[in-house]
């Protein structure tokens, strides 16, 4: 009696699945219509409400990492949309966030460390494709911007002639591909680099040598402020010009991990890998510098990017933070791609939420 129990609820059990895989054209055409409907189209931005949002299209780092594209930040202010950095996989992030690449205002750069700017094909691609752009994609960045676009348009003039040949004119404008070098003048340890319709972006220079230039922003819009750290170590001229700032978004490197890798790399004979992850520690800040930054600087949230090592699951996040929220009087949050924060005009709250 009991093996025929058991023989009947197996049936039982196979009975959806067999039906499924019977039907699987039909039934995979319908969700394809359904994803279709629901993504096409779409564009998170509608329904913000004014004020400043900065979003995570990117937490990673070189380390590979399945579930995280290199460092990039997406900043909202009312109508205008600021990209920080553009990592690998980072225009393809914004996209799953439904941010338009299209209405993208321009690019800011940090440095031009090789993981900062190896997206930026891709969104210059989406920026002029996508909304058929008649001018480049601007790109505001110290001295040197000039040279990085330079060479990212030289890579990328045969392709454009292509999509202007296939699509025409009224599709792919042969003067919309490509990007703009927007350099700036760093006067001291920091200088207004844009000032538009209440918005004001200033940059800050960071501790990041032997890189130089190596620059942080900071963002304010209807008396809301935050910042971005760029590449750094613990920076005094970060804490001084971002005081006040209600967000941080800071880079993190948890250094008591990364010398573990370090022993295992040596262990394994993996000389130049291990040399690498020691030459790492002493330009990067840890998540603990990070709070006691934030909290220097009297911000009231902490939220944790560019992160090394990576983090396969948030099962690891207490052990990347260390000490670090005995470190700072507010929110520490360890980013994770897709996570928008608002600053909404007339209020003090900052609100999270996720968009992939």
């Amino acid at each position: 009696m009991k093996k025929k129990f058991w023989l009947i609820l197996v049936a039982f059990l196979l009975i959806p699945a067999s039906v499924i895989f019977l039907f699987q054209k039909q039934i995979g055409g319908m969700l394809f219509e359904r994803a279709l409907e629901s993504r096409v189209g779409a564009n998170n931005l509608a329904g913000l409400k004014d004020g400043l949002h900065v979003g995570l299209c990117g937490t990673g780092s070189p380390l590979p990492n399945p579930d995280r594209a290199g460092p990039c930040n997406v900043v909202i202010a009312g109508e205008q949309i600021f990209v920080v950095d553009i990592g690998e996989g980072g225009a393809r992030n914004l996209n799953l966030m439904a941010i338009p690449a299209p209405d993208v205002d321009g690019v800011l750069l940090t440095h031009f460390h090789s993981d900062h700017i190896d997206g930026l094909g891709p969104l210059m691609l989406f920026h002029w494709t996508q909304g058929a752009a008649t001018a480049p994609l601007p790109v505001y960045g110290p001295a040197g911007v000039e040279a990085i676009i330079a060479g990212f348009n030289a890579a990328y003039a045969t392709d454009n002639t292509y999509r202007t040949a296939h699509h025409g004119e009224k599709i792919a404008p042969s003067t919309g591909g490509g990007a703009e070098a927007r350099p700036f003048e760093m006067t001291g340890n920091q200088t207004v680099v844009l000032e538009k319709d209440g918005l004001k972006i200033t940059a800050f220079t960071v501790d990041h040598d032997p890189v130089a230039p190596a620059i942080g922003y900071r963002f304010d819009y209807q008396d809301r402020s935050a910042c971005i750290s760029g590449d750094t170590a613990k920076s005094t001229n970060l804490e001084r010009v971002c005081k006040g700032a209600e967000l941080l978004v800071h880079e993190a490197l948890a250094s008591h991990m990364v010398k573990q890798m370090t022993a295992a790399l040596e262990k394994r004979k993996l000389t130049n890998a291990a040399i690498i992850t020691k030459d790492i520690l002493d330009y990067h800040a840890t998540p603990t510098e990070a709070a006691e930054s934030a909290q220097a600087a009297g911000a009231k949230q902490l939220v944790l990017s560019h992160l090394v090592p990576p983090l396969p699951s948030s099962y690891f996040y207490p052990a990347f933070l260390a000490d670090a929220p005995d470190k700072f009087d507010g929110e520490i949050t360890v980013g994770e791609d897709g996570m928008l924060f608002s600053l909404p005009a007339n209020s003090t709250d900052i609100e999270q939420i996720q968009l992939k």
